[in-house]
C-alpha cells in the first residue's frame, strides 16, 4: 500500500483521512502511532504526497535498525576521517532530505545520547556531522512514528519529554484493524486484485466462507498481516474462488489478547452509552484501589501489575488519599547533581508553549544571539500546556518559563520553589467553553449532568469554576475529565466528554474552521494573565540574566502587537494552524511585558484563596512570597 490509493468505508478511517487532508498541507511535525502493521508508513507517504514538498525526496529511516556505533553518522553525516573507516564525506538521512520529508520510523527505539541529539536537530534546524563543528541548516518536514507508548516510555526514564513534546505537534493514532471492521473487506479486495495482477493469475473471487473468516478473525498483524494472507492466499489458491483452506490465518489460541481487548472495549462502550456518572474517574480509581489491594500495598508490584511506572502510581495514590503526598522540599540527590551541573555550565532552559512572546524568541533565535557572548547556552523545551511546564520547573529541568494565572498557584501549594518575575495584560476573551456544533447545550444552565473536559490546574480550570458559579452550579452538577490539552480532538475525545475548555491558539483554531462551538468566554468572569516565572535555584546564580530576558520579551511584545500579521505568519508553518486564526488569537491579548507590582499581587492572591477555599488546594499559599525581589 505504499504507492496505491484504496478508499476505505470504516467511519474511523473516513476521519483518519479528513485529519491527513488537514494537517498533509502544514509543516507540521506528526507524529503516528499505533501497533505495529497498521499502516504508519503509508500514512507518513500519503502525508508527503498531499503536501507542497511531494516534487522533492521522502524518505524513511527505521531508527530501530540503527547500530548504536554509526547511528550518529547515518542521522546526521560525517566528515572525512571522522572516525575509523570513514574515508570521504558522507550527508545523513537529515541532508539527504533536504527540502522533502523524513519519516523517522520506530523513533521510540532511539538511544538517550541520540534523542538529545535529535532534539537539538529539531530545534535549531540544523545538523553538525560526526567529526565537524560547522553547522549545516536544513529544511525537512520531520514526520515520526512508533508502535511504543511514548508517554509510558517517559514514566520509565526511556524516552526524553522534551522530544516527546517537539515531535507530537500534531499527533495521528491509528486504530487496529479489529476496530475498524468495514475496512477488512475492501482492504481483502485491494490486495486480492494487486497479487492476481502481480502473479499473472486470473481475476479470483472470495468464498462466502473465506470472506466470513476474514471478517471475524482478530488480525493481530493488522494490515500488514492482513496483505500476507491475500498473498499468499493467491498463491496457493489454483481456482477462481479463494475459500477458507486458502486462507492462513493464526491459530485462535494466538487471538485471546485481542478477543479480551474487544470484550473489554465492548464493555467500556456499554458504559458510555449508558452515561454511567463519572466512569473515567471511577475507572480510573478502580485501576488503582484494586492493584494496590492484590499486592499487599506494595508499591512496586502494582506499578509492574499496572504497566505504569512507580512514580506514576505514587501520584495516583497521593490523589485517592490512599498514601501521603511526597514532600517537594525533599528532593532526590539526583535531582541536585542536576541542578549542580547546569549551574556549573551557565544554561538557561526555557519552558515554552510555542505562542506568545517566547514562542516568537524562539523562532527568532534572539536569545541565542543575545546570551552567546555571555557564554550562556540556551536551550529550549516545548510544553502544552501551565501545568506541565511547572512540574518540570519544580524538578529543575528547565529554569524559566511562562505560563497562565493558576499553574503556579498549584504549584506553590505543592512546596515548588519557583518566583515571579514578571507578567503581560488579561486576555479574558483568550479562554472558552467549546461544544460541537450540533450539540444541545446552549447556555451554561444546560451543563449540568453533562462531562467537560479541562487540563487540571490550568486557566480554563478556573474560568469554569466561575462558569458554573454564574448558572448556579456546582463541581458535583457536572462531570469533569482531567485531560491534558489535545487537539484536534478525536473520535475517542468525542465519546469521552460533551464540552471542552479550551484556549488560545487553538481555540481561535477551533472557531476560525467552525469545528466547534463557543458557549461563554472569559470576558467579565477571569483575568487570564500571563506570567513569567524562574526557580529559586537558577535565581541564586544567575539574577544577572533575568533583566536581559524581560528587555527581550518586551521588545518582542511591541513586535507582535505593533506587526500582528507578520507575527502570525511567522507562527503559522510551525503551528500548523491557519495564520488568520492566529492573527485572532494574538489580537485578543497585549503582549507588554511588564514587571511584578502590588495590583497583580493582589488579583493573584484572590484566585489562590478560592482555589484554597474549594479544596482545591492542599494548602493557603501567599503569592507576595514568591515573587522575585529586584531593582530592575
Amino acid at each position: 500500500m505504499k504507492d496505491d490509493y484504496v478508499t476505505l468505508d470504516d467511519p474511523l478511517s473516513q476521519q483518519l483521512h479528513q485529519t491527513i487532508m488537514r494537517l498533509a498541507p502544514s509543516e507540521a511535525t506528526v507524529l503516528i502511532t499505533g501497533e505495529t502493521g497498521t499502516g504508519k508508513e503509508a500514512i507518513a507517504r500519503t502525508l508527503h504526497r498531499q503536501s507542497p514538498r511531494h516534487h522533492r525526496p521522502f524518505l524513511a529511516v527505521n531508527c530501530g535498525a540503527l547500530t548504536q556505533s554509526l547511528a550518529e553518522s547515518e542521522l546526521f553525516g560525517h566528515e572525512k576521517g571522522a572516525f575509523t573507516g570513514a574515508a570521504e564525506r558522507h550527508r545523513g538521512w537529515f541532508e539527504a532530505a533536504e527540502g522533502g520529508t523524513l519519516l523517522l520510523d520506530e523513533v521510540g527505539e532511539l538511544s538517550p545520547s541520540l534523542q538529545v541529539k535529535l532534539l537539538r536537530v529539531l530545534q535549531q534546524r540544523e545538523v553538525i556531522r560526526v567529526g565537524s563543528y560547522r553547522a549545516i541548516p536544513i529544511n525537512v518536514r520531520v514526520i515520526a512514528a512508533t508502535h511504543v507508548d511514548l508517554r509510558q516510555a517517559i514514566h520509565s526514564r526511556l524516552f526524553r519529554e522534551d522530544l516527546y513534546y517537539r515531535l507530537n505537534v500534531a499527533p495521528i493514532h491509528l486504530q487496529p484493524l479489529r476496530q475498524r471492521p468495514q475496512d477488512i473487506a475492501v482492504l481483502a479486495q485491494h490486495f486480492l486484485h494487486r497479487y492476481t495482477r502481480h502473479h499473472g493469475k486470473p481475476s479470483q473471487v472470495f468464498s462466502q466462507d473465506a470472506l466470513h473468516d476474514l471478517m471475524n478473525y482478530a488480525w493481530p498483524g493488522n494490515i500488514r498481516e492482513l496483505d500476507n494472507v491475500i498473498n499468499n492466499a493467491v498463491l496457493l489458491c489454483d481456482d477462481l474462488e479463494i475459500s477458507s483452506t486458502h486462507l492462513l490465518l493464526r491459530p485462535p489460541a494466538h487471538t485471546d489478547k485481542a478477543e479480551k481487548a474487544g470484550v473489554f472495549s465492548a464493555f467500556i462502550r456499554e458504559q458510555l452509552q449508558r452515561g454511567e456518572p463519572d466512569l473515567y474517574q471511577r475507572t480510573i480509581e478502580a485501576l488503582i484501589g484494586e492493584a494496590f489491594d492484590l499486592t499487599g500495598q506494595n508499591q512496586s508490584q502494582a506499578a509492574a501489575v499496572l504497566g505504569i511506572s512507580r512514580n506514576t502510581l505514587r501520584t495516583q495514590l497521593s490523589h485517592l488519599g490512599l498514601i501521603k503526598p511526597r514532600n517537594a522540599a525533599t528532593s532526590g540527590a539526583k535531582a541536585a547533581e542536576t541542578q549542580h551541573r547546569t549551574e556549573r555550565e551557565r544554561e538557561l532552559r526555557i519552558g515554552y508553549q510555542k505562542f506568545g512572546n517566547l514562542g516568537i524568541l524562539k523562532a527568532q533565535r534572539h536569545l541565542e544571539r543575545q546570551f552567546q557572548p555571555l557564554g550562556v547556552n540556551v536551550l529550549w523545551s516545548e510544553f502544552p500546556a501551565g501545568p506541565q511546564l511547572l512540574q518540570a520547573l519544580s524538578q529543575g529541568e528547565i529554569d524559566f518559563g511562562t505560563t497562565g494565572e493558576v499553574p503556579p498557584l498549584f504549584a506553590q501549594a505543592e512546596n515548588n520553589q519557583l518566583r515571579y518575575i514578571a507578567w503581560e495584560p488579561a486576555a479574558p476573551s483568550s479562554v472558552a467553553l467549546m461544544v460541537p456544533h450540533t450539540s444541545p447545550i446552549r447556555t451554561l444552565s444546560d451543563l449540568r449532568g453533562k462531562r467537560i473536559a479541562v487540563n487540571k490546574g490550568s486557566n480554563v480550570h478556573y474560568l469554569l469554576l466561575q462558569l458554573l458559579d454564574e448558572a448556579g452550579l456546582s463541581l458535583s452538577d457536572v462531570r469533569l475529565i482531567y485531560t491534558p490539552p489535545k487537539y484536534p480532538l478525536t473520535q475517542s475525545d468525542y465519546l469521552s466528554a460533551e464540552a471542552w475548555m479550551m484556549w488560545d491558539p487553538l481555540l481561535s483554531h477551533a472557531e476560525f474552521d467552525g469545528l466547534l462551538r463557543r458557549i461563554e468566554n472569559g470576558e467579565g468572569r477571569v483575568n487570564n494573565h500571563q506570567f513569567y516565572l524562574s526557580r529559586q535555584g537558577f535565581i541564586s546564580h544567575s539574577s544577572d540574566l533575568l533583566p536581559l530576558l524581560i528587555d527581550a520579551l518586551k521588545a518582542t511584545g511591541k513586535y507582535i502587537d505593533n506587526t500582528r500579521q507578520h507575527a502570525a505568519s511567522a507562527l503559522s508553518k510551525e503551528l500548523a494552524i491557519d495564520a488568520g486564526a492566529l492573527e485572532i488569537a494574538l489580537s485578543r491579548r497585549s503582549h507588554q511585558t511588564q514587571t511584578m507590582n502590588r495590583h497583580i499581587i493582589r488579583e493573584q492572591q484572590i484566585i489562590a484563596d478560592r482555589f484554597y477555599a474549594l479544596g482545591l488546594l492542599s494548602r493557603p499559599i501567599s503569592v507576595r512570597q514568591a515573587i522575585w525581589e529586584s531593582e530592575y
